[in-house]
């Protein structure tokens, strides 16, 4: 089984179809995404490939495959023309024995976790910073931000496949990996 994580696309189509062509590339079963997927919001500049009817339609295509969890810039506005649910809080993933913590991370985070068993793993998006931290009782990953990563990161992405989480950049050059 390959699952592909993304996380805060933000409207900007370019850097949707380019994480979809990733997602023909890796040939994974599902994708799911982090939340904040068509609104920039008020705190971020306008992406550059700022298209959200375009980003709205690209994923609709792939309804099937996806599965999402809300944003804090997701709204019911946004349910209304995406045709997958985005609005639960949160996701959970049953991974080789170990529950996988499905969320956006702008309201369970490191500072407000959820109440995880040790070994189990915290993974969300909505700092645009990718990471795979290993340190406390639990382990947190974020994949990124597909379309507006902060602290001078690349746009990147997540996979997991035979008990290994890697994270990738839109080209697919691996960047952090994590074995269960």
């Amino acid at each position: 089984m390959k699952l592909m994580f993304a996380s805060d696309i933000h409207g900007d189509a370019d850097c949707c179809e380019k994480m979809l062509e990733r997602f023909n590339v890796e040939n994974a079963e599902k994708l799911f995404l982090l939340g904040d997927i068509l609104y920039h919001g008020p705190r971020n500049e306008v992406p550059d490939g700022y298209a959200p009817k375009r980003t709205a339609a690209m994923l609709n295509e792939r309804r099937r495959q996806i599965m999402c969890v809300r944003g804090n810039c997701d709204s019911e506005v946004d349910q209304m023309v995406l045709e997958f649910p985005i609005m639960a809080e949160y996701a959970l993933l049953y991974l080789d024995g170990r529950t996988v913590f499905l969320t956006h991370g702008h309201r369970f985070n490191t500072d407000n976790p959820p109440m995880l068993n040790d070994g189990d793993i915290l993974l969300h998006g909505h700092t645009h910073v990718q990471i795979i931290d290993g340190s406390r009782n639990y382990t947190y990953m974020n994949p990124g931000s597909v379309s507006m990563p902060k602290n001078g990161m690349p746009r990147s992405y997540m996979v997991y496949e035979n008990g290994v989480f890697t994270i990738r950049t839109l080209d697919g050059t691996d960047l952090n990996c994590y074995k269960l």
